[in-house]
């Protein structure tokens, strides 16, 4: 439906804002196979502020999520705009305190001036080494509000996360017969 040219998602939804009028315009990446309702009410909530041009969502990172390079974490600041976005464990924990660990779920808002300026800017040099996207607008000094939710889900980036969410479907499935 948009171009095969497009680099990232947020291109994508960029494009689509070039044709189509919106105030805020939501990117749901496919790898989102679970997806809630309520993830999207979660990312609309954030986006009542006018000030927030960008915004995102986090959730407590699983013990076998913290050191997986395909499950993104997330660091963010007192009033919940992103600090950094990493494959890499963070924040590191040197001394044992075992701190909080959150990962980034693939769900974004936008509004139009912040997709024009994304896509004005050249490819950032942290966003190339992580591969991701959002790290353009963090260099640039464009903030990512996060917002917190309680629903994991789990992203379908190998073969082992399509294992991973045929079984959770399967079980909700079998959930489901029991109850009727």
């Amino acid at each position: 439906m948009t171009s095969a040219t497009h680099r990232s998602g947020t291109e994508r939804v960029h494009e689509i804002s070039e044709s189509v009028a919106a105030d805020v315009y939501v990117n749901v990446q496919g790898d989102e196979a679970m997806t809630r309702a309520e993830h999207i009410a979660a990312l609309l909530e954030l986006m009542k502020e006018p000030a927030v041009q960008v915004g995102t969502l986090k959730t407590s990172a699983s013990a076998e999520d913290v050191n997986n390079p395909n499950a993104v974490k997330v660091v963010t600041d007192v009033a919940g705009r992103a600090l950094y976005f990493s494959r890499a464990t963070i924040p590191f924990d040197r001394d044992g305190s075992s701190p909080s660990y959150f990962k980034h779920l693939g769900f974004y808002a936008y509004r139009k001036a912040a997709l024009d300026r994304f896509c004005a800017l050249p490819e950032s040099s942290l966003e190339r080494g992580e591969r991701l996207e959002q790290l353009r607008f963090l260099e640039n000094g464009i903030p990512i509000h996060v917002a917190e939710t309680p629903y994991d889900i789990v992203g379908v980036d190998t073969q082992e996360d399509l294992n991973r969410v045929e079984e959770v479907f399967r079980r909700r499935e079998v959930g489901r017969t029991i109850a009727h």
